[in-house]
Formats: structure tokens, sequence, C-alpha cells
């Protein structure tokens, strides 16, 4: 689980982010941002799962951040960080879709707690839905674009995972691997060109994503039983 602190305050973004790295290891990766710029960019890189977001920030004010992130999908689970006199935005970032707040200057010992909570609430929420929602997302993005040179690492970075952790999902999910459920995708969307009979055997290992017609053959024939042009006599 990785944690994004987005402060413009020295002093404040680098006291939490040295007080969590040095007072627990719930977090793989704790980073920072000193604008609202660097914030976006780094949610779009290092997909976070918590933001701890400061509503005044040069290049982009937290809300702008949220709103950016909320418009691409991708926005954290979002904790405000707001002066007494900035309760006005602190209200409209909740209704944007942070979940909590916290007044300046913050405790550390109250910060890492609240921290350490809501990683707990989110790990047990993956636990139970996100890992069957990730593999059916993977599924869906192969089914997609199938005809694409598309790698287990390209939909992993597409899922904002890690390439090991979604080859885990994807077989405790269905049984088999990524390259096992990416063949048999393009296998049954051969079949179907196979069936429509307006194209060469060549033409339809291209077009589902083969750039080799002899592995396509060995593909089909261990996953049907049988060659391509069996397969068409055998449908009719």
């Amino acid at each position: 689980m990785k944690l994004l602190v987005a402060d413009d305050e020295d002093m404040i973004r680098n006291g939490i982010v040295n007080y969590v790295r040095s007072h627990t290891d719930r977090f793989e990766a704790v980073i920072m941002a000193s604008n609202g710029q660097e914030a976006i960019d780094l949610i779009y890189e290092k997909r976070p799962e918590i933001l701890c977001l400061d509503v005044q920030m040069p290049i982009k004010t937290g809300l702008q951040v949220m709103e950016e992130a909320n418009r691409a999908g991708i926005l954290p689970y979002t904790i405000i960080l707001s002066g007494y006199d900035e309760f006005q935005y602190c209200q409209k970032a909740m209704r944007m879709g942070a979940k909590d707040y916290l007044l300046k200057p913050v405790r550390s010992s109250d910060f890492l707690k609240m921290l350490v909570d809501v990683a707990d609430r989110l790990e047990t929420g993956r636990s139970v839905n996100e890992k069957e929602t990730i593999a059916d997302r993977a599924m869906r993005y192969m089914r997609e674009h199938y005809s694409e040179e598309i790698t287990l690492s390209s939909v992993a970075d597409y899922l904002g995972v890690s390439a090991g952790y979604l080859s885990t999902l994807m077989t405790k999910a269905f049984g088999k691997g990524f390259i096992d459920c990416l063949n048999e995708i393009r296998i049954d969307r051969a079949c179907d060109y196979i069936m429509q009979g307006s194209l060469k055997t060549y033409e339809i290992a291209y077009k589902v994503g083969y750039n080799n017609e002899k592995y396509f053959y060995r593909v089909f024939s261990r996953i049907k039983g049988t060659t391509p042009a069996k397969y068409k006599g055998e449908s009719k």
C-alpha cells in the first residue's frame, strides 16, 4: 500500500513523511509532493491508495488535484490537511470525495493512527472484493485488446498493480495464468473468424494477435485439439 503526502510546507510534509517512515512498516512506499502539479503527476505514476492532501498549494490547489484525479477515475482515499481559515474549502473537498480531514498543525502520532486505521480498512475491503475485481478487469481489458501486443506487465501497469500481484490474482480467480487466459481469448476469437470463412489462416492469426503463424497453429491445436482447417470442417 502506497501513501502520498502533498503539502507545500516543507516542515509539515517532511515531518509527516519522516515520522511515518520511522514508526511503521505498513506502507511499501511513502512519497511526497510539494505542489499540486507534482501531486497529480505522482497519482498517475504511482497510483497511491491513500493521499494526504493540503488545500492550498502552488500551481494546482488540492481541490484541482481532486477534480483531475476524479475525472480520471484514480482518486485515492483522500485525507485533507486544512488550516482553521480554510474550512469552506475543506467542506467542498469532502463533497468532491475526500474521506477525512485534519486541522493543522497535525500531531504526528494522531495522524499515524488514522493512516494505519485507513490502511487496515482498505486492505480488508481489498481482500474481500478488489482482488476478484482486478482479475475481472484484467480479463475485460484482454478481451478488448487481444489483437494488440499486450503483456502481463502492460496489463498490470494499466490496472495500477504489479505484474506478480496480477499473475497471482488471475491464477486464483481463473485457475490459469495470464498467457493461458490470453491464448484462450485469442483462439476463441479465431474460431469466430474461421466460421465466417472470409479470411485465410495466416490473416486470422495476425488479426487475433499472433505474429507467427506456426505458433498460432500450435496454440490452436493445443487448446482446440485439432487444426484450424479441421475445426472449420468439423463445425459445419
